[in-house]
């Protein structure tokens, strides 16, 4: 009766039909605790959804709207599986909710929105809206440095405070941190303390219509003067994990099966969104090569 909005510091957010959100360490074991976040209110499904959104008789229903700008008043009912597309895309924590000494916060990327939602686990009763100034939607969110960072489809950067200690949360734009040029991303994560892009250079030729692909990842320090992205061609012995449903990606050592210096992509071929097929592809980071498992 839940979906997976999101997995970070060892926790996976759930959400049910009524957008209420709970945190849980599925390594825990039976009794581990649950964290609960406050549901979405009225204010986030204005913010989340391009259409009217109200609730009815305790169930959330979208009220899509007509050739002529007209909303269906009846609407229809949103279903498990349509949540994560009108309210929380992808909660994204700062630290673990039971770290001792340490304010959890949590940041919410919505349906479709330039805004964010904050709250403090454990201290607020509700969602706080931010404007992150992006032109565009945003499409992923990083905890990188004590900062939340929300990147649009473009690229484009906004550093968003948290409202730790009931701080009014603020956003301001990094303008000269575009990705790289010629690199077509797909997705952002925080490694060893820096940000990194994980992305391809893909080069076509029409005469023969083909066209060449590698894989590329960059990284860049926020706490630099004036941050810039620079390759990345070795990670030691880490391997990184990006997947299609969640942006925020993690790093770990390698252990067991798992190659070092790698990129392990669980999503469709070359990040196609048209793609309905999940793959595994195993990237090597000193090459720029694939290797697609069947």
């Amino acid at each position: 009766g839940k979906v997976a909005c999101g997995s970070s510091c060892g926790w996976l957010a759930l959400m049910d039909e009524a957008a209420s959100v709970t945190l849980l360490n599925p390594f825990a074991g039976a009794r581990a605790p649950r964290v609960e976040l406050p549901p979405a209110g009225e204010h986030v499904a204005a913010a989340s959804s391009s259409e009217r959104v109200s609730r009815v008789h305790g169930r959330w229903v979208l009220h899509p709207t007509n050739g002529y700008g007209d909303a269906d008043a009846a609407g229809r009912a949103i279903k498990l599986e349509d949540m994560r597309d009108v309210f929380f895309r992808e909660i994204v924590l700062s630290a673990p909710p039971d770290a001792a000494g340490r304010e959890c916060v949590a940041m919410a990327m919505l349906g479709c929105s330039t805004e964010v939602a904050f709250c403090r686990v454990g201290v607020d009763s509700a969602w706080t809206l931010l404007d992150t100034k992006l032109e565009f939607s945003v499409g992923s969110i990083v905890h990188c440095q004590d900062k939340f960072l929300a990147i649009d489809c473009t690229g484009e950067i906004s550093v968003c405070s948290s409202n730790a200690a009931g701080a009014t949360p603020t956003a301001t734009l990094l303008p000269s941190l575009s990705p790289p040029a010629g690199l077509c991303h797909r997705s952002y994560l925080e490694s060893n303390g820096e940000l990194h892009i994980v992305g391809a250079m893909v080069s076509t030729f029409h005469e023969t219509q083909s066209f060449t692909y590698s894989s590329a990842i960059y990284k860049c320090n926020l706490h630099d003067r004036t941050p810039e992205w620079s390759r990345v061609r070795d990670i030691g012995d880490q391997t990184l994990f990006v997947s299609k449903h969640f942006n925020e990606s993690f790093s770990g050592t390698s252990v067991s099966k798992y190659k070092e210096n790698k990129i392990y992509m669980s999503e469709p071929l070359y990040g196609d969104p048209y793609d309905l097929v999940h793959r595994l592809e195993i990237v090597d980071i000193a090459t720029g090569a694939s290797e697609v498992k069947p």
